[in-house]
């Protein structure tokens, strides 16, 4: 679970550097801002679970959850862009490959932890 943490931190930086390099310059600049603080507050958990697994996953998972959340108010950017609208590049579609990277480790994140849930139940039960 921690390399999985550590690479979405990866790629959605490394997609903020794309943005950087493709988009116009205020774009590329709020996309690289929102990159880093998403992306590395993800590798930052990636390295906590280290020493704390379940911290480092629960975190991941916050941050992961702030990510998706922010990603799906994005949509009607989507939409106008799906639409014809290339005001603003391609910053849709980075916006929305970083929506799924959030949104698949959220997911992954809550089916690891129902796992140890069960595992800690039938664990007491015997």
């Amino acid at each position: 679970m921690r390399y999985l943490i550590l690479l979405c931190g990866l790629v959605i930086l490394a997609m903020g550097g794309v943005a950087m390099a493709t988009l116009a310059k205020t774009d590329g600049q709020g996309f690289l801002y929102g990159a880093l603080q998403l992306g590395g507050g993800l590798l930052i958990c990636g390295i906590f679970t280290f020493r704390m697994p379940w911290h480092g996953i629960i975190g991941a998972g916050v941050i992961s959850l702030l990510g998706t959340a922010r990603g799906l108010g994005n949509v009607p950017g989507l939409v106008k862009f799906l639409g014809g609208n290339r005001d603003h590049g391609t910053t849709p579609l980075l916006e929305l490959g970083v929506t799924l990277i959030c949104c698949l480790l959220m997911l992954r994140v809550l089916v690891v932890l129902q796992r140890e849930r069960v595992r800690r139940m039938l664990e007491q039960g015997e």
